[in-house]
């Protein structure tokens, strides 16, 4: 598993944050690429991380701008990328154990608060359960053209 983490100029100082102690902590992470400045825009951030997300199925991501709203929605538009924004430890379990979320999304929290909240959300386990399994299929299905429940 790789972590790929990225983030807009109102989320890069977060992001050095994250970075280094996810990198410290013996975590394999990879920050976009891509350069910030004032007038960056939040979705090129979402598709770069998005696509290295998707390069193996054990990957996920991390993504931070203002609020979260924006860079999970232009992620969510990748397909074969399920991204929540969360604001705490809780989300961010239901999001990968509940929804089958490989990414998430944040902004505008503390330091201490998204690190925690990315902890939870590498050391919860994909869904397990029928019901969840068999939503997230139905989301699957219905990216892929192939879903027939309406």
């Amino acid at each position: 598993m790789k972590l790929f983490i990225g983030a807009d100029h109102r989320g890069k100082e977060l992001e050095n944050y994250l970075f280094q102690s996810l990198k410290e902590a013996g975590i394999d992470i990879e920050m976009s690429s891509l350069k910030n400045n004032e007038e960056d825009d939040y979705p090129d951030f979402a598709f770069d991380v998005c696509q290295n997300v998707l390069k193996d199925p054990a990957n996920l991501g991390i993504l931070i701008c203002g609020n979260g709203i924006g860079i999970s929605i232009a992620a969510n538009k990748v397909k074969g990328i399920r991204c929540a924004r969360v604001v705490n430890e809780e989300d961010a379990h239901h999001a990968k154990n509940h929804n089958g979320a490989n990414v998430i999304a944040f902004g505008g929290i503390s330091k201490e608060e998204a690190l925690n909240i990315i902890k939870t959300f590498l050391n919860t386990k994909s869904a397990t359960e029928e019901r969840h399994i068999r939503r997230i299929n139905k989301i699957i299905d219905y990216e892929n053209g192939a879903y027939n429940g309406l």
